[in-house]
């Protein structure tokens, strides 16, 4: 067999129209979106949140926590959960109100506060409290946050 090819100028034109064209990041998730759309957000799917937010095991809080549906009520409910990691996981959590990200400025801990800091989402005045947070670790992942967004 031989590794010549014989196409046609027809031929050549013809793959190169019908090549796959490179998308953008945004192309592409919109194009995933619309070919693979998500299922609607039930009452059944809320009902399942609230049962794992109230689970002993807080990795299974967490995994509600990290809902982007999870409501507001809940979502208030699992800032002030005992276990940080929970709180980590409504800190940077997109869907997560603003007012209750406000709330999570002055956790106690330095993990939650960074998962704030880290955020997209955080409201300017949040990231005002935490650019003096006590913690160096939080103050420089508001400077990098900071520095990614005059980047480009």
């Amino acid at each position: 067999m031989s590794c010549i090819r014989f196409n046609t100028p027809a031929q050549r034109q013809a793959m190169r129209d019908a090549a796959p064209s490179m998308l953008t990041s945004e192309e592409a998730r919109v194009l995933a979106a619309t070919r693979h759309p998500a299922p609607p957000v039930t009452a059944s799917k809320i009902a399942r949140l609230r049962l794992l937010a109230a689970d002993a095991n807080p990795k299974i809080r967490e995994s509600a926590a990290s809902s982007y549906h999870a409501p507001e009520d809940l979502m208030l409910k699992l800032s002030a959960d005992p276990d940080a990691g929970v709180r980590g996981c409504v800190a940077r959590n997109e869907s997560t109100p603003c007012d209750i990200l406000r709330s999570l400025a002055d956790d106690e801990s330095e993990m939650v506060r960074g998962w704030l800091a880290v955020n997209f989402y955080v409201p300017a005045d949040v990231m005002d409290r935490l650019a003096d947070d006590p913690s160096e670790t939080v103050r420089s992942l508001v400077r990098w946050k900071s520095e990614l967004a005059t980047a480009g």
